[in-house]
């Protein structure tokens, strides 16, 4: 939490243009994370200049208390990122210390966090790493013991053995971080299940490097990397299954990576069938014809809720406009693929002018297809297909400063709702519009059916992009609100999204097909739940499923009608 709290402070201040921006010391224990926050302008200083200027951050691990008043007093504008559980250690140590106590901190002597630590001790701090050097104190009259919040949880608990059978009065305070002794209880479990471990994270990382420590007391293999490049196919040569864990201060897309490395490193091993449909896999995901599908299967449901018969054209017309319309802003702005999804952006990168035609070709068709049917229908995809296009298209130049976004796509939440409007009303009003000129009050039901639908998918996408779309300046609803907050917001939406399709199908008259349907708010809850608190659907195996419910309606929605 404390490192992940650190690293979105800093990319809030740059995204937010506050003036120069530097951190104390390394903000974090990750080299790809730090090389990133130097090339959004946010760089490392070691010494305290007798001026300063700007925003400075204080690293997660925090700082002796008298380097923020130096700071403070040289001109900066401090804002504290420590992690709040190394706060709520610092305020145990200066509780007692100011009491006379003296201070046994169990942790690495020369790790930022305890010499943090050791500033609000004064001269009643100790360290100590091994129960040796605890016996080589000597027996104070009243002390504390903590411990630093990436420490070893064994080591902690031969330190509270010994403290309860030598010194009694000594008062102990488990202050590991909860986060850390899960990740630890995991690894160790783990570890029992696999041949080997590969743990992802900085060198220098402490809770990485206890990581590796677990591992190998239970007895297993750990492969020790910061970044995928640092795989090698000898590293899996007789290992049949093995784990796969990161440090906290590991971004996801840097997992992502080691992630889409070893899937190429088991795709040269794999059957030669295997090998032929994972490239068809890849070009539905990355050229968007599996999304477009999944559009116009919403809207073969949506006009089969509303009676309208002759919805072929409509259906066509669905498929070339998300396919269009998602290539092209994908190709404009695919900044955050960089980082939630390396492959895809290089696939963009390579394949620009190929996937650029394509887009061309498919909204030049969808607009045909619509002229051929009518002067309304044309007028509608024409309106719908230039508000995409300026998404991210600057629209104000830089010197009229007095409008603070210049790009539709600058807007908070924007992307969120843009997506969901565009799906909603080329799936449901656009037919309704073109067939009977008019939206009436089923129209209205479906389409506050389908863009709850296709809101929780689009809002998920964005919790699985928060990282990336965070870097890339992006301020989609899940950073806005947060994640916690918006996941309780889209189980909320599904409840309302059965509402809507019971109400459609009563007033249609389609009740058996609304009923059906239901699974798939049903099918997406359990998604969500599975991906947050089960982890059985994560990275590429959770966008496939969640955008097959769209070609689940389809299914579900032809079954009815035959």
């Amino acid at each position: 939490m404390g490192v992940r709290r650190a690293v979105e402070m800093s990319l809030d201040a740059s995204n937010s243009n506050q003036g120069p921006i530097c951190s104390y010391g390394p903000l974090i224990h990750n080299p790809q994370v730090l090389a990133l926050l130097e090339e959004k302008g946010i760089r490392v200083i070691r010494e305290i200049p007798e001026n300063g200027s700007g925003t400075i951050l204080i690293r997660a691990h925090g700082v002796p208390p008298e380097i923020k008043k130096k700071l403070i007093a040289a001109g900066f504008t401090v804002k504290d990122a420590t992690c709040p559980r190394v706060i709520k250690v610092q305020t145990i140590i200066r509780k007692h210390a100011g009491k006379g106590y003296s201070v046994i901190i169990v942790g690495d002597n020369d790790h930022p966090e305890v010499i943090g630590l050791l500033g609000y001790a004064g001269e009643k701090g100790y360290v100590v790493n091994s129960i040796a050097e605890l016996e080589a104190l000597p027996k104070f009259g009243q002390a504390i013991v903590v411990a630093q919040t990436t420490q070893n949880t064994k080591l902690f608990e031969e330190v509270t053995k010994w403290a309860e059978q030598n010194c009694p009065h000594y008062e102990l305070y488990n202050t590991i971080c909860d986060s850390t002794e899960k990740r630890q209880a995991e690894v160790k479990t783990l570890a029992e299940k696999v041949d080997t471990l590969i743990v992802v994270g900085g060198r220098n990382s402490g809770n990485t490097q206890r990581l590796v420590e677990v591992a190998r007391e239970a007895g297993k293999p750990a492969i020790h990397i910061e970044d995928e490049s640092e795989l090698d196919r000898q590293d899996f040569r007789g290992v049949r299954t093995f784990g796969i864990t990161a440090g906290a201060s590991t971004p996801n897309w840097i997992i992502n990576r080691v992630l889409k490395k070893i899937e190429s490193l088991q795709n040269k091993n794999q059957k030669k069938w295997r090998k032929m449909i994972e490239p068809v896999q890849q070009a539905l995901f990355y050229t968007n014809l599996y999304v477009a599908i999944g559009a116009s299967c919403l809207t073969y449901t949506s006009t089969s809720l509303q009676g309208v018969e002759n919805n072929a054209s409509y259906i066509f017309i669905s498929f070339l406009y998300v396919l269009s319309m998602h290539t092209l802003n994908n190709l404009i702005g695919r900044k955050s693929d960089q980082f939630n999804d390396p492959a895809r952006a290089y696939f963009y990168e390579k394949h620009k002018f190929h996937l650029a035609l394509l887009a061309c070709l498919a909204g030049g068709t969808g607009l045909i297809t619509a002229c051929v049917m009518g002067m309304m229908p044309f007028l509608l995809l024409t309106t719908m297909s230039i508000m995409g296009l300026l998404y991210n298209i600057k629209l104000i130049p830089d010197r009229f400063r007095l409008f603070p976004y210049h790009r539709i796509s600058e807007v908070p939440g924007s992307k969120t709702i843009l997506i969901v409007l565009a799906w909603g009303i080329v799936t449901s009003v656009f037919p309704a519009l073109s067939e009977n000129g008019r939206i009436t009050v089923l129209s209205g039901f479906v389409f506050f059916w389908t863009i709850g639908i296709v809101f929780v998918r689009t809002a998920f996408f964005d919790i699985l992009a928060m990282q990336g779309d965070r870097i890339a300046g992006t301020k989609t609803l899940p950073i806005i609100i947060g994640e916690k907050k918006t996941r309780v917001l889209l189980r909320r939406t599904l409840m309302g999204s059965v509402f809507f399709l019971f109400a459609a199908g009563l007033w249609g008259s389609v009740f058996s097909l609304a009923i059906s349907l239901c699974l798939i708010p049903a099918l997406m809850w359990f998604l969500l739940y599975s991906n947050k608190n089960m982890e059985l659907f994560v990275g590429v195996r959770s966008v496939f499923w969640m955008e097959a419910n769209f070609v689940l309606a389809g299914l579900i929605t032809y079954l009815w009608h035959s």
